[in-house]
């Protein structure tokens, strides 16, 4: 135990109730490679319908049932994020046998029970696997083998993308979320990667874990979160946190810019997020373009705005890739596990709007970061949701970062300095002092320099844009 699980009120009001929670509490098969077990349980008795304290759920009794226990399992981390919350519903009868059992999977929850639909005991327990690395529940081990390759990559390359994880339940509550802690559990989480064994002979006994009524357990939570926060932040230098690889306009060094291709050769390249431009057709559809004029890209006389989607689909030469939307980019960038940088050029009434439920339509709110030189365009989406990430683009070096977001609720500045012969020295010392004290994180220009790279990532920066994303890996 750590010196802040002292804050943990372990306080029980109902006694009876705690020893039943506890006398029941199941058991739980990891791999055996899994690096984080449960921290607390918060627990939820209940004799009659009522609704879940910690889940988006009404828990109702099944027949021949007379008392419910609800099992909030709380780990520290997933492999993929700080903070993890799961949970398990067992159900007993009047002589206190289980007779039905549920748990939670990747957001929902399922029945807990063997092939002849008998409840998964041990001993008297119930006793279920966990999936490697991501804690969800399952009552065989064949549910986990269908997924492996999906949880290889999660354990894996994916490690440590979720940063500081903020569900509905602390909206508004865990204030911690930051560029700057997203950067921190990242950058533990990748240390943490492992490949999941498969072998569940790991057998943990919940028991063994504090268990507090749930109330209690939810109010410790943020601030266990501020306190990983800090603790990260003393364990982790500037030169060792893991730098967003972004690819400006997709690979562009390497095929079209801002194309399938590009995109696609991105992702091969390493890159975590891809950097497009968004415009609007004639028709009002968001589109994937830097500049305003066909010329340079497609070698077509106009503009994006002139033309319709289909129209500009019409016009692409047969050596060219068309123009994408904005949704197939979406679509395209999850399927390739990369999230989106996007560098808002022009905007219309409602277009913000327009972007952001797309963007939740297809559950990217957390992996894209809102971009513009606009900030006011940037205000109205921050408006609009708070919970989305925005950057503001600037070129003066006469700018003061820190007022410029703090105006707008920005939560990275993005200086564009690019034409400068040595801008890293730009951002030593002072400058980044301030940025960093205010909670916000940094991204920087297109950079194809590998000195200037290297100095960047040894300042700690949040990201980095480049035409060659390869030229962003470590060394």
């Amino acid at each position: 135990m750590d010196d802040h699980f002292a804050t943990l009120n372990q306080s029980h009001p109902s006694q009876p109730d705690y020893d039943l929670a506890l006398r029941h509490s199941p058991r739980i098969r990891f791999d055996a490679k899994e690096p984080f077990f449960p921290s607390v349980v918060g627990y939820t008795v209940f004799r009659h319908e009522i609704d879940s304290p910690s889940f988006r759920r009404r828990l109702t009794l099944p027949n021949g049932a007379v008392t419910g226990i609800e099992y909030a399992v709380y780990w520290d981390f997933d492999i993929q994020h700080l903070y993890e919350l799961e949970h398990i519903w067992l159900y007993l009868d009047a002589d206190e046998n289980i007779v039905f059992a549920e748990a939670s999977w990747h957001g929902g929850l399922h029945e807990m029970k063997n092939a002849d639909g008998s409840v998964p005991l041990e001993d008297g327990h119930l006793t279920l696997y966990s999936e490697p690395g991501k804690h969800a529940f399952a009552p065989i081990t064949d549910w986990l083998l269908k997924r492996s390759e999906t949880t290889i990559a999660s354990c894996g390359k994916h490690a440590g993308k979720g940063g500081l994880l903020v569900t509905g339940l602390f909206n508004g509550i865990i204030q911690d979320r930051t560029p700057v802690s997203n950067q921190l559990a990242w950058t533990y989480l990748e240390r943490q990667s492992f490949i999941p064994s498969f072998d569940f002979s790991n057998v943990f006994d919940l028991a063994q874990v504090t268990h507090v009524p749930w109330q209690n357990l939810f109010d410790w939570i943020p601030g266990r979160m501020t306190w990983w926060s800090h603790r990260l932040v003393q364990e982790i230098p500037p030169h060792q946190r893991r730098v967003l690889r972004i690819a400006h306009r997709g690979a562009s060094a390497y095929a079209q810019e801002n194309s399938p291709t590009a995109m696609r050769k991105a992702a091969e390249l390493g890159s975590d997020m891809v950097e497009v431009d968004v415009r609007l057709t004639a028709d009002r559809v968001p589109v994937i373009a830097h500049d305003e004029n066909l010329k340079r890209v497609f070698g077509v006389s106009g503009t994006v705005s002139e033309f319709t989607y289909d129209e500009l689909v019409a016009l692409t030469p047969a050596d060219r890739e068309p123009i994408m939307t904005f949704e197939q980019l979406i679509t395209f960038c999850r399927s390739l596990h990369m999230g989106l940088y996007l560098d808002i050029k022009q905007i219309g009434r409602d277009t913000g709007q327009l972007m952001l439920d797309v963007v939740k339509k297809h559950g990217m709110l957390d992996g894209v970061i809102f971009a513009s030189f606009r900030p006011d365009w940037l205000a109205e989406i921050k408006h609009a949701e708070p919970q989305a990430m925005t950057s503001v683009l600037f070129s003066s070096t006469h700018v003061d970062p820190v007022a410029q977001a703090r105006a707008i609720g920005c939560d990275y500045v993005h200086p564009c300095w690019e034409y400068l012969d040595a801008p890293h020295t730009l951002l030593e010392g002072q400058w980044m002092d301030r940025v960093r004290g205010a909670g916000l994180g940094v991204i920087c220009w297109h950079e194809e320099r590998p000195h200037v790279i290297r100095a960047l990532q040894d300042l700690g920066v949040n990201g980095i844009c480049s035409d060659e994303p390869d030229l962003l890996l470590p060394a």
